[in-house]
């Protein structure tokens, strides 16, 4: 274990390149294989629109990983956090800084995202995407890229966390992202009994429906656990039955290029008999 965490202390870029662009690669043939839905759109326009978020994603990422380091380095330096509290096996320790990331900086972060309407205006692009495939997991506003990297310090600062586990983390979280977006079928049952511990594709899809209150549900990115905990986990019997996009934005045929998305946090929104903060 200690080889895994000082190999991802200092991963190498062509690596977390390659789980990026590799997974997408991946899931995007099994899309064509075990299809979910038979979208009608240009897919090739669509991930090149939620591509150019990745790019926004990755260049405030590494405007902030000073940041990022010098919290792990403030609080293994000074032995603050849960994991220094006793003296665990480093096993545990990264379990235990894992699941206090996945809580803090991505159930939390997306949980208060839903709940304040400032901050929801920027998640809104995320939920925007009406055709949602493993791109999807890509397409987050700066502005929320900033929201999650300092909830995901804060996780640091409560887990104890050193970068090598952060980074552990954040390479997890991408695959996650890639498989729970992915336009793929899974057998129900099988999805169901995974769904007890991990988020899988068809409990997401359901927080991707168009309205409330399934929208408001299953916040989780890698962990189900925290959803179930703390009563916002649903379950949809016929995933095929969720409609993607949302309700303020499903018919707004000015939400299709990079630039009106990057507008739409400053806009005022719209507003609809069952829309958010109405």
């Amino acid at each position: 274990m200690s080889q895994i965490i000082d190999f991802f202390a200092d991963v190498p870029l062509i690596f977390r390149t390659g789980i990026l662009l590799g997974g997408i690669v991946i899931f995007w043939i099994l899309e064509g294989i075990i299809p979910l839905y038979s979208f009608k759109y240009k897919k090739g326009r669509h991930a090149f629109l939620n591509l150019l978020f990745t790019t926004t994603t990755a260049i405030i990422g590494f405007g902030f990983a000073f940041l990022l380091l010098k919290s792990t380095e403030i609080v293994n330096d000074n032995h603050f956090g849960i994991i220094h509290l006793f003296d665990f096996p480093l096993i545990f320790e990264v379990i235990i800084s894992i699941l206090i990331l996945d809580l803090v900086g991505a159930y939390l972060v997306h949980f208060v995202e839903h709940k304040i309407p400032w901050m929801w205006k920027f998640h809104v692009i995320h939920h925007s995407d009406k055709n949602v495939d493993v791109t999807t997991g890509l397409r987050h506003h700066p502005g929320e890229t900033v929201f999650r990297i300092m909830f995901t310090i804060l996780g640091v600062y409560v887990s104890g966390a050193s970068i090598g586990m952060v980074m552990l983390y954040q390479s997890l979280s991408v695959l996650f992202a890639h498989i729970t977006h992915a336009n793929i079928s899974l057998p129900k049952n099988i999805d169901r009994i995974i769904s007890y511990i991990f988020v899988t594709p068809n409990m997401h899809k359901v927080h991707h429906h168009f309205q409330l209150p399934l929208t408001d549900t299953n916040y989780g990115n890698i962990f189900s656990i925290w959803d179930r905990v703390f009563g916002t986990f649903s379950f949809v019997d016929n995933s095929k039955s969720i409609v993607y996009g949302i309700d303020t934005h499903i018919n707004d045929k000015k939400i299709d290029s990079f630039s009106d998305l990057l507008l739409i946090p400053f806009k005022k929104m719209k507003k609809t008999n069952q829309s958010k903060f109405s």
